[in-house]
């Protein structure tokens, strides 16, 4: 049973950008992808800064970009779930 965490995946990868933690992200989002049943190593992952929304309270958020390595596209809801924001 996955263990329940209040912080989606996309706030957790930019408090470990601000902490200065980033080298641990892209495990972060591989464990997250086979927590989903998906192979990680099928994705490469990309990080984007972004300016964070107005209501956040924050000043950027880590966008978070997955790529198939096969050149399909990625699953959409796939894309959306990994950049959730709450």
């Amino acid at each position: 049973m996955p263990r329940f965490n209040p912080y989606t995946l996309q706030m957790q990868i930019t408090r470990m950008f601000q902490q200065g933690q980033s080298f641990f992200a892209i495990t972060k989002v591989q464990d997250w992808l086979k927590e989903r049943k998906e192979d990680p190593n099928a994705y490469d992952v990309q990080f984007h800064e972004k300016p964070a929304p107005p209501s956040s309270g924050e000043v950027m958020v880590i966008e978070i970009e997955l790529k198939r390595k096969d050149g399909q596209p990625v699953d959409p809801w796939l894309q959306q779930e990994v950049n959730r924001h709450s």
